[in-house]
């Protein structure tokens, strides 16, 4: 992720982490003339706007061309409208104002925080505009980009959790997107010009193919206004087709990587859920039973507590736009890697067929609903998490029935549903570490 930051006042700062919005926060939703789709929270405790514009353009996107979704993130603030690298940061410097760009693998994300003072507010969503509207894509910028990604990718080769979360996602989704590495490859990478990025830039960066996310002390009228203003500065273009479904997994597999070490880290699992899911709550309240809740969960227990086979283990599910993953992963001694890989399995089997125990619910509920707050403690935590409905078009009361949703779930509902969506019999086992055999 690029970051051009510039600290608000210590004063500003205190507050903004301190936590002032207790109550889960209304989140208002429109869409502009031409297609923008809008989503704001009034937060007028702090004199600040957090903004944030998103794009379906992730990874997923890339096509033929691994990595170029991120590289397009990563060269919108190396120049815009005639200003240098240098430049653009010192204009954001000068207005105390943060921005960030990112690509991930459903989305693109830009990122706007600034001060509601009408000068430096203007300025700052101005500059921010060029950026977004003017990027200039200077051609050394983009070599020295593509030079630094592939140092990046051969320090992977000595990186074994890299090189078995590669494995891992390439021996699940096959050919499906979701199978590409954002970072792209060694071969693809090279192979990328500018204009592949100017391209895939002018397709996907469109308003019907975006989202604003607002949360800050601006009132309705001004967001409206706000809000008109950004979708003006872009084309109206069309939203991207939908991802390709992914296929289900229908076997067990093992992927074993040979690699000098004392340790092998291993990564266990399957294809999972997606945002929206019916069973999002479930699978996720289990899981935190299971791996998802550190020393207290199940598989700690068992793998590192009693056994000593492991420093950590954990497992969880990621969702995604199409089905996502989940994960179940922990690092072993290699003469110990037989025995830590019977434990996992026989320990997520036992949990898929049982499920948890009152004792563990209750602990995990507890968990969970008491961090929660803390998780949306800020406008900075507030404005992803809108992001995030907003993309995945999420219920708008996601964040205020959250905890209620995770107090209604019974044992019985969380067995049911990894019944009936995990399968310890079918799923991706990679190994890294040791010789050949």
């Amino acid at each position: 992720m690029l970051k051009k930051i510039v600290l608000v006042p210590l004063v500003l700062w205190l507050l903004s982490v301190s936590g002032v919005a207790q109550a889960a926060p209304k989140i208002e939703h429109w869409t502009t003339s031409n297609g923008l789709r809008v989503y704001y929270v009034h937060a007028p405790e702090l004199p600040m706007l957090d903004l944030r514009l998103q794009f379906d353009a992730g990874s997923a996107r890339d096509g033929a061309k691994p990595g170029l979704a991120m590289l397009t993130a990563q060269m919108l603030d190396t120049g815009a409208a005639g200003l240098s690298e240098d430049q653009l940061a010192e204009q954001f410097e000068s207005v105390g104002a943060q921005f960030s760009a990112s690509a991930s693998m459903d989305m693109t994300a830009i990122s706007l925080r600034t001060i509601t003072l009408e000068k430096p507010q203007q300025t700052a969503l101005d500059l921010w505009l060029k950026v977004i509207t003017q990027p200039d894509f200077p051609q050394p910028a983009f070599e020295r980009i593509q030079k630094l990604t592939l140092v990046a990718l051969q320090g992977e080769k000595q990186d074994p959790e890299s090189l078995a979360n590669k494995a891992f996602y390439k021996a699940l989704y096959g050919d499906h997107p979701y199978g590409q590495p954002a970072n792209g490859t060694e071969s693809s990478i090279p192979a990328l010009k500018v204009a592949d990025l100017k391209a895939f830039y002018q397709q996907y960066y469109v308003a019907k193919n975006g989202l604003l996310a607002m949360v800050g002390a601006v009132e309705r009228a001004q967001a409206e206004a706000l809000a008109e203003k950004i979708a003006a500065a872009l084309p109206a273009g069309a939203a991207a087709a939908p991802i390709p479904e992914v296929k289900p997994f229908t076997e067990a597999k093992t992927v074993k990587i040979p690699y000098p070490s004392a340790q092998a880290h291993i990564l266990i699992g399957q294809i999972g859920n997606k945002r929206g899911d019916a069973d999002f709550y479930t699978l996720y309240m289990g899981n935190q039973v299971l791996g998802g809740s550190g020393f207290a969960s199940r598989l700690m227990k068992e793998v590192r507590t009693k056994r000593g086979l492991s420093y950590s283990v954990y497992s969880y599910f990621a969702p995604f736009a199409q089905l996502g993953v989940f994960e179940l992963g922990l690092q072993t001694k290699l003469e110990q890697t037989d025995e830590a890989l019977k434990v996992a399995r026989d320990t997520l089997q036992q949990f898929q067929q049982e499920g948890a125990t009152a004792e563990e619910l209750e602990a995990a509920k507890k968990d969970i609903t008491g961090g929660f707050p803390l998780r949306t403690a800020n406008n900075s935590q507030i404005v992803e998490y809108v992001g995030m409905i907003g993309f995945y078009q999420l219920p708008l009361d996601y964040l205020d029935t959250f905890t209620s949703k995770v107090n209604a779930l019974s044992s019985e509902a969380i067995t049911e549903a990894f019944k009936r969506r995990v399968q310890p019999d079918k799923m991706v086992t990679v190994i890294v570490g040791g010789d050949e055999k």
